[in-house]
């Protein structure tokens, strides 16, 4: 009987002794750093990770995170010192540097994440109020953040938390304000285009006037240097059958006449009504041409050279009936000038 109540009082015992004994040790974790509070009031801080020990029912251990923690600021509007409005999302990454102090002042991350957002678009807006549009999107963007880090980390030290880092996302206008800055850059892109190509339009009619300008004096040189060519052709080609008509007046009419047949036989369209007894067939007849054509139905020659009466019509396929002077030929036109200054007709040719 009696060993079965000390067998009892012995498990008793060991119960309350782990009972003890859970409640007087804790473990630290590397990611966490421990409050130990005694009745409301902080006794002590352990940041080494491990298994630690504290007053049984008494002390409370209240784990408080030492990672790098983020802060995400809302986007804010913030008035530049040009008076432009930009629109700035920024956030920070900051680490619980003294647990007694945080718990003192705000106690969860919670408070810390208000008080920290707080802290971070107050320090935009006075730097950011400082500067320009370009300098903050462009040339100073990095001291900027610098800067705002400083002030951020300044403030809250007071709740024992260090600011690592500050980054502004974005810093930009805000969507109407870049709607119409857009279009006024594509307003002014397109009048710098029209103007190019106005001028270039303006450059190549100058340029196209002048060209042509050049081509018809050029044309017109060429013109009249060809017509003065083709004058001094024909004047001499004049005073060469003129020559040659003085020194032998007999070859230069044969030579007209072949012309003539060649020019009025030539063509298949073309009938010429003649006399068989037609000056125009004077070298038919006799090929010196002296004597002319013979009479039709006598054997004998004319006496003389006789002026011809020539009666020749044009007539044309489809025109029967149609009567009309035949163009003289050639052999009966009369020619420039003799030696002797005198004009002459070719041996044996009909006046006209």
């Amino acid at each position: 009987m009696r060993l079965g109540f000390v067998g009892g009082l012995v498990a008793v015992l060991l119960i309350a002794a782990a009972i003890v004994a859970y409640s007087a040790l804790f473990t630290v974790p590397q990611t966490q750093q421990a409050l130990v509070v005694r009745l409301g009031q902080p006794r002590w801080v352990a940041t080494e990770p491990g298994l630690k020990a504290k007053l049984p029912f008494i002390d409370n251990v209240i784990y408080i995170d030492k990672r790098i923690l983020d802060l995400e600021a809302p986007a804010q509007e913030v008035i530049a010192s040009d008076q432009k409005r930009l629109v700035v999302d920024a956030f920070a990454r900051y680490r619980i540097q003294d647990p007694l102090r945080f718990y003192q002042t705000v106690a969860t991350v919670e408070r810390a994440n208000s008080q920290l957002s707080t802290y971070l678009n107050s320090a935009l807006r006075r730097v950011l109020g400082e500067s320009t549009f370009q300098r903050v999107v462009r040339d100073e963007r990095s001291a900027m953040m610098q800067r705002i880090l400083e002030q951020v980390d300044r403030e809250a030290q007071v709740f024992g938390i260090n600011v690592v880092d500050v980054r502004i996302r974005r810093a930009d206008l805000p969507d109407q304000n870049s709607q119409a800055i857009f279009q006024r850059m594509q307003t002014e892109r397109q009048r710098e285009a029209a103007e190019f190509r106005a001028l270039g339009a303006q450059r190549g009619q100058e340029i196209r006037s002048r060209a042509e300008r050049e081509a018809t004096v050029i044309v017109a040189e060429a013109n009249s240097r060809g017509e003065q060519i083709r004058g001094e052709g024909d004047g001499t080609r004049n005073r060469i059958f003129a020559e040659a008509f003085g020194q032998d007046p007999g070859f230069f009419s044969f030579y007209r006449s072949m012309q003539a047949y060649e020019q009025g036989l030539g063509h298949r369209d073309t009938r010429l009504l003649l006399r068989p007894d037609s000056e125009f067939f004077r070298y038919f007849g006799d090929p010196s041409g002296r004597n002319g054509p013979r009479q039709a139905g006598t054997g004998s020659p004319p006496a003389g050279p006789q002026t011809a009466q020539p009666s020749p019509l044009l007539q044309r396929p489809g025109q029967q009936g149609a009567q009309q002077p035949a163009l003289l030929p050639p052999s009966v036109a009369q020619v420039p000038q003799g030696p002797a200054g005198q004009q002459r007709e070719f041996p044996g040719a009909a006046a006209r």
